[in-house]
């Protein structure tokens, strides 16, 4: 599986030495595919209005339970295509901001982590 390489600072294309849009392959991609998962909101993917984080709805001024928030990020990403198993720890909660990882295996046994910050 492959996946446009974004540049982690400003989550945007990148290209390679050729000038041709970067791709990234596993298992990079599809740590950068849980990352973009755990960014979308719910309603903005155009094709699928389903798909995302009901963050206006359910998280943004609402402050649910850190339960709650864990379970959208750790279901998020399970919607990746090979994610297998999925689990949110939060390291911090201040002043609105969460702080913390999203620790997913893929279906080729590898694990990785995505940091929440």
């Amino acid at each position: 599986m492959k996946t446009l390489l974004l540049d982690i600072d400003q989550w945007d294309l990148l290209t390679d030495a050729a000038g041709n849009i970067a791709v990234a392959d596993v298992p990079y991609a599809r740590a950068q595919d849980v990352a973009s998962m755990l960014r979308t909101f719910l309603g903005e993917v155009w094709y699928d209005v389903l798909l995302g984080i009901a963050y206006f709805q359910q998280i943004l001024g609402h402050t649910p339970p850190l339960t709650v928030f864990q379970e959208y990020m750790t279901n998020a990403a399970k919607l990746v295509p090979g994610v297998v198993s999925a689990a949110c720890t939060i390291t911090a909660f201040s002043d609105g901001r969460v702080t913390g990882q999203v620790t997913f295996t893929d279906e080729d046994g590898t694990t990785a982590t995505v940091t929440l910050q």
